[in-house]
């Protein structure tokens, strides 16, 4: 009977132990457990702000660099906007000029029709613009044998095979011819072939074999000359009425 008591002892004492060391593994499972999930959520929180400061930078770079091309742009967008309203500003001033231009050839047109339908005030016009026409054919004639004269010249200044001799025989002919042609003089041509013959010193390459490639300074000559003449022709039939109608304005 004493044995059986005390084999129930010992196994009520040990049961108890046996829960004691029990609770005692909870306890640091526990521990370890919160320990472990504090460290996790602290990495995560780390991370989390570290990806959180790397995003607000990688916006904030992003937003710069969208509004420096938005500003590039909008300066595009500005400067062709500026071409675009010079370009139209342009031809509008071009068409403008063009009508203007038009209308005067018109009203020209208009009124040498009416001054022709007016008796003798259409005679004399008429008369006066057919010599007027005489003497603008003799011109262009005229400068068409100076440009061929200035051809030679440039090209004897350019050669290295003819002598200077050459050069200065042309130079002295023609300027024999201008001082002797009345047109010439109308056209003050001798002051400029002196200022050709004085500062034209362009030469075209030393292969070339077109003489008409020689020369800059006497090409711009001969144009204006040649717009000379045509304005010398309605001034000379300018005069030309006045001085036969005195009643003309």
């Amino acid at each position: 009977m004493k044995e059986e008591k005390r084999k129930a002892k010992e196994e009520v004492y040990g049961c108890g132990e046996g829960r004691h060391a029990g609770w005692i593994w909870t306890r640091e499972s526990q521990r370890q457990i919160e320990e472990a999930k504090s460290k996790f959520e602290g990495d995560v929180a780390a991370i989390g702000k570290d990806l959180d400061l790397k995003y607000k930078d990688t916006l904030t770079e992003n937003r710069r660099t969208a509004a420096l091309l938005e500003l590039e742009l909008e300066k595009a967008r500005q400067r062709v906007e500026g071409y675009k309203r010079a370009l139209a500003s342009q031809s509008q001033h071009l068409m403008e000029e063009r009508k203007q231009l038009q209308k005067e050839r018109d009203d020209l047109e208009e009124e040498k029709k009416h001054a022709l339908q007016t008796g003798a005030a259409g005679l004399a016009l008429h008369a006066a613009l057919q010599q007027e026409e005489k003497w603008q054919q003799r011109a262009e004639v005229f400068l068409q044998d100076v440009e061929q004269q200035l051809v030679e010249r440039q090209n004897a200044f350019c050669s290295l095979l003819l002598p200077r001799d050459r050069r200065r025989e042309i130079e002295k002919d023609l300027l024999l011819r201008v001082a002797k042609d009345p047109a010439a003089a109308e056209l003050g041509l001798e002051d400029d072939i002196k200022d050709i013959f004085k500062n034209e010193r362009h030469c075209a390459d030393m292969l070339n074999m077109d003489r008409r490639k020689n020369g800059k300074l006497m090409w711009l000559y001969l144009k204006y000359w040649r717009l000379q003449v045509t304005l010398q022709k309605h001034t000379r039939a300018e005069d030309r009425l006045k001085g036969s109608l005195p009643d003309v304005k």
